[in-house]
């Protein structure tokens, strides 16, 4: 039986969980959030923003390849909802 990869093993442990490879990012943008930085990602093919947190600013991703592991959620905004998808893990490709 061959070994599962973390990847494998995390869809498995959360239902929600998507993974999607070789994603071509079309905007990447970083903000300061308090000790953080808010990445948010727009990539070609969808109409709704990744976004991840990280404690040190991360290189710029516009035009990158990338393999995303995330789940959907909504934040509330000026008193509406929008939909956007949680990060839990990015790797360059």
């Amino acid at each position: 039986m061959a070994k599962k990869s973390d990847v494998e093993k995390l869809l498995d442990k959360h239902d929600n969980l998507t993974h999607s490879e070789e994603m071509t990012v079309v905007s990447h943008v970083q903000r300061k959030d308090d000790d953080w930085f808010m990445n948010t990602l727009l990539v070609e093919g969808t109409d709704v923003p990744f976004k991840f947190r990280r404690r040190k600013v991360y290189k710029n991703l516009t035009g990158a390849r990338v393999n995303l592991t995330y789940y959907p959620m909504t934040e509330e905004i000026a008193g509406m909802e929008f939909e956007a998808m949680k990060v839990v893990r990015i790797k360059v490709s």
